[in-house]
């Protein structure tokens, strides 16, 4: 069972790299983040760090139950 205040911190602050994707396995997307971060030189990194962070705070302000449902077992990749 993955849980919601890891990913949640790892979205925030390591949310350029796609760590709270990987942690929650969505290895396509985590590695979408972790190359446009990469390859761009760091301006899109800038881009998916925002991104990290609205989804953290996101995963942060579901319930246990809520985050299960749409995260762990419907598997939505982003937002």
């Amino acid at each position: 069972m993955k849980e919601k205040l890891p990913a949640g911190l790892l979205g925030i602050f390591l949310g350029a790299f796609g760590a709270h994707k990987f942690y929650l396995g969505y290895t396509k997307e985590a590695l979408i983040m972790l190359l446009v971060s990469l390859l761009t030189c760091g301006i899109g990194g800038t881009v998916m760090e925002v991104i990290g962070i609205v989804e953290g705070i996101t995963y942060l302000t579901k319930t246990d139950e809520e985050f299960q449902e749409i995260y762990v077992n419907n598997h939505k990749g982003w937002f």
